[in-house]
């Protein structure tokens, strides 16, 4: 029987109480990025954020976890998670104890692993960022279309 590696760093415990804090103070967005190193000149990524007025339970979240980053921002913290291979490992290991913001997830998970070969495959991408967009309170009144973004930044030759 192969032993699952997220079990062992994770306790179930750690992964609730972790899904937990995601559900009331975090926050997993997708965001697109011009890169000149990808084949289209895009690049979609997923991001994961805890805040927290006392920096000790993030800096646990850290030890724990051995992902992401502590920082102050404003007049709080941030727990950040930009390593998609990190986000998608910590998302694998709370997603059966999300409630809140399991539809946020399962999008997010899908996005992590949607691989990009055409045009095509890069708009559905965008499509799901927007869609998870959607879902995050605070984007409703400032998010970016993505899909249109990226319509509107490709040559008319592409």
């Amino acid at each position: 029987m192969k032993v699952n590696p997220v079990r062992k760093i994770f306790s179930e415990v750690n992964r609730a109480y972790l899904a937990g804090l995601l559900d009331g103070d975090g926050a997993i967005m997708a965001i697109i990025e011009c890169h000149a190193g990808k084949k289209f000149g895009f690049r979609v990524r997923v991001l994961l954020k805890i805040s927290q007025k006392d920096r000790k339970i993030l800096d646990w979240c850290r030890k724990v976890t051995q992902l992401g980053i502590v920082s102050e921002n404003r007049n709080q913290y941030d727990w950040r998670l930009r390593d998609q291979k990190e986000i998608a490992k910590l998302l694998e290991a709370i997603y059966p104890y999300l409630k809140v913001k399991k539809k946020q997830a399962e999008l997010a998970r899908k996005i992590l692993h949607f691989e990009i070969k055409t045009f095509a495959d890069l708009q559905k991408k965008a499509q799901l960022a927007d869609t998870l967009a959607l879902l995050n309170v605070r984007s409703k009144g400032r998010r970016t279309n993505f899909a249109t973004m990226i319509q509107e930044n490709i040559s008319p030759n592409d």
